[in-house]
């Protein structure tokens, strides 16, 4: 065993992240590291990288007791974090990134640009990645981004590679080929700490699994001792009801029209049109470089469209002004929270309040205790688990911050809900709150829209499904001809649907 943390417990004020927790890893294994959003993985982790120290509890690799860890000490342990939100500097390029903080020198203190640029395309052409190092960050697309964080762990040999869903913006082949990359690594004696809310993705790449809930640990074992039904009654609590969502709630779709879409063109997507009904929930899905990512972003008014028409039942919209469409009834969850959706120096309650200040604040004066009574209300419908309001959004879970952005958006009771990935890096039980909420709200006589490319959401949700392939509509599915085949079939351009 090359990892061993015991009895690890951690409190950050009022709040226990880990109570008396212990976890193990073999050599040349993938562990899978499994929990609900705020269950302490991350706060593990981060004591295992030595972000911060333990309140109690001893960390022993290869059998050596560990004494005030540190990221550098972590890093000459051959011990890397890949985060789950990107850490790049966009101005910089990709080899910079990836030796930053730890860089090539000659004459002992010039870089050796030369050097890092030439190992870093090594290790990038050894993933098939497709990426030249000299590229500037902020010209490459998430995924890419993710690939280069990817090969930043693995640049100086690592032998203990920490993966908190690295998965999130990647598509099936990016995926595969990076699970190619970890057995080969597996095999040369690197081990890895797998952590991800994706139940497929655990079961095809874990040998060894360990569950922790609430900051306790629940159980070990091996991942051919468990089904995924198993897995998830261990991290829940209870056995997870398999029902479909929407059987519970009452649908009150209605011929009414809350938006209508017209020949929508933008950068990556051309001719889409669509009515959205009052009560509807239309899924909008494709693969990765299908479109979907800008329109809908368009139909906020954050991207620009170049040709086409967004109406609303009081007229055309002015897609032009993010704060005008705000007016008039749309709301919108972005994708990528930590880029899009936080203001991460902003308190927990600040943040909460952002969207009802942009679109229904009347005064002239921000009243902290309406603003308390706002949040105390979000805070109990969405289950938001936070020690005080006034601390920073960054110190919470990122489930929790999910939770944050949803509740800002419910404050303005829109008419039209824009939701763009909107369970992105969520456990599994947080998940069936969030599409409940969707449910919910559309069962509330709201329109929603959601943007997601996993079918289990797609099934779950839709009324009916827009699938793009290359930018253009390939078909609008109603909600019995929904199928995981079809929609893999007209997202792939196998299948050509005539439309309208």
């Amino acid at each position: 065993m090359i990892l061993e943390m015991k009895n690890i417990s951690k409190s950050f004020g009022a709040v226990e992240a880990l109570k008396d927790v212990s976890f193990t890893v073999h050599s040349k294994e993938i562990h899978g590291l499994l929990g609900e959003n705020g269950a302490g993985k991350t706060t593990l982790m981060n004591i295992l990288a030595g972000t911060f120290g333990p309140d109690a509890g001893t960390i022993e690799i290869d059998g050596n007791i560990v004494e005030g860890m540190s990221p550098k000490k972590a890093a000459e342990l051959k011990i890397r974090f890949i985060h789950q939100e990107l850490n790049l500097c966009n101005d910089l390029t990709v080899f910079q990134n990836m030796f930053l903080g730890e860089e090539y020198t000659k004459q002992r203190w010039k870089v050796d640009k030369k050097r890092e640029m030439e190992h870093a395309q090594k290790v990038l052409d050894s993933m098939n990645s497709g990426i030249d190092a000299h590229t500037i960050v902020c010209e490459l697309d998430t995924a890419q981004k993710q690939m280069v964080e990817i090969a930043r762990a693995l640049l100086f040999s690592s032998e203990l590679i920490i993966m908190d869903e690295p998965t999130t913006a990647l598509n099936n082949r990016e995926i595969e080929k990076l699970f190619s990359i970890m057995q080969r690594l597996k095999a040369e004696g690197v081990s890895f700490i797998y952590i991800s809310h994706k139940m497929p993705e655990i079961f095809s790449i874990c040998d060894r699994f360990t569950v922790l809930r609430d900051g306790t640990f629940i159980k070990s074992g091996l991942i051919k001792d468990i089904d995924e039904h198993q897995a998830t009654e261990l991290l829940i609590g209870k056995s997870f009801v398999q029902a479909h969502i929407k059987d519970g709630i009452a649908a009150s779709i209605t011929e009414e029209v809350v938006l209508k879409a017209r020949g929508l063109t933008g950068q990556s997507f051309r001719n889409v049109s669509f009515d959205l009904h009052r009560g509807e929930i239309l899924v909008c899905t494709g693969l990765q470089g299908s479109g979907t990512d800008e329109l809908a972003t368009s139909l906020f008014g954050a991207s620009n469209l170049e040709a086409g028409m967004l109406e609303r039942p009081d007229g055309p919209l002015a897609m032009h002004d993010i704060k005008a469409v705000m007016k008039r009834g749309i709301a919108m969850v972005p994708r990528n929270r930590k880029e899009r959706g936080i203001l991460p120096d902003l308190s927990i309650r600040n943040n909460n309040s952002l969207s009802f200040y942009v679109a229904k604040h009347k005064g002239l004066f921000v009243t902290m205790r309406e603003e308390k009574e706002r949040f105390d209300a979000s805070q109990k419908r969405l289950g938001i688990k936070v020690g005080s309001d006034l601390d920073a959004i960054t110190s919470l879970s990122g489930g929790n911050q999910q939770k944050v952005i949803l509740s800002r958006w419910l404050e303005i009771d829109a008419d039209v809900y824009i939701m763009d990935n909107p369970t992105q890096g969520i456990d599994v039980g947080a998940k069936f709150s969030i599409y409940t909420l969707i449910v919910e709200l559309a069962a509330q006589g709201k329109g929603v829209i959601v943007f997601t490319s996993e079918y289990p959401e797609i099934h779950q949700l839709a009324d009916r499904c827009l699938v793009l392939y290359k930018g253009s509509t390939a078909a609008v599915l109603s909600r019995d001809e929904i199928s995981e085949a079809a929609i893999m079939e007209y997202s792939t351009g196998t299948r050509k649907e005539e439309l309208n």
